[in-house]
């Protein structure tokens, strides 16, 4: 399973503008985030790619994206740490950016040790701008993502159903109620939640909505 744009902005919060500016390797000191399965149309980013753009999304929040780059550069060539981004935790603290250790955590942007007393969990949800950023593991009560099911396609909680084949069937005029005569085991409320999450995901359109910040 890979994710398209769309998906991957709505799972990790980012913009597609801002997925298409992170992405350009001629920007200066490179690109944020290449996507690992195709940098090409089509464009498909990984499991792991969105995990790293919710911390990239989250450290935009305290910094600016100057000194994300700077951070960055200061991990690969610096540091020698070449690891896809998302093995590495990265916290941001007004305009600094530290790397996380177990013991202690290095200051990407002035150098130096220090110790973080409280790490961003990526994983769980937030605000953006105003908007609620869902949990990527749970973005809804009945909708569940798991890189070890279907890839990490988002899918009926505790099934291997495609939430978005349920939310299809709903917007084709099937009642919550009856979509268990197509799949026998999913209750109403997983299929509202299933509608509600793929309407979420269909919000993130090219142009991102009133307000949106494009890096």
């Amino acid at each position: 399973m890979s994710y398209e744009p769309k998906m991957a902005a709505a799972l990790s919060g980012a913009t597609l503008r801002q997925l298409a500016h992170w992405r350009n390797a001629r920007a200066q000191r490179g690109a944020i985030l290449v996507p690992e399965v195709s940098e090409t149309r089509p464009i498909l980013y990984s499991f792991r790619d969105v995990v790293a753009l919710r911390t990239c999304v989250k450290l935009r929040q305290e910094t600016s994206l100057q000194k994300i780059r700077y951070a960055l550069s200061t991990l690969r060539e610096d540091l020698g740490e070449r690891n896809h981004l998302s093995s590495y935790v990265l916290v941001g603290e007004g305009a600094r950016i530290f790397l996380a250790e177990s013991d202690h955590a290095v200051d990407l942007i002035k150098g130096g040790n220090t110790v973080i007393h409280e790490l961003v969990d990526v994983l769980a949800p937030f605000y953006r701008n105003g908007r609620h950023i869902p949990d990527l593991l749970k973005p809804r009560d009945h909708v569940a993502v798991d890189s070890s099911v279907r890839g990490g396609e988002p899918v009926i909680d505790g099934t291997r159903i495609p939430a978005a084949e349920v939310a299809a069937l709903v917007r084709d005029g099937i009642p919550p109620d009856r979509i268990s005569d197509f799949y026998p085991g999913v209750s109403a409320a997983a299929a509202r939640d299933a509608n509600d999450f793929s309407d979420y995901v269909d919000s993130y359109t090219s142009d991102d909505g009133p307000g949106q910040v494009v890096a």
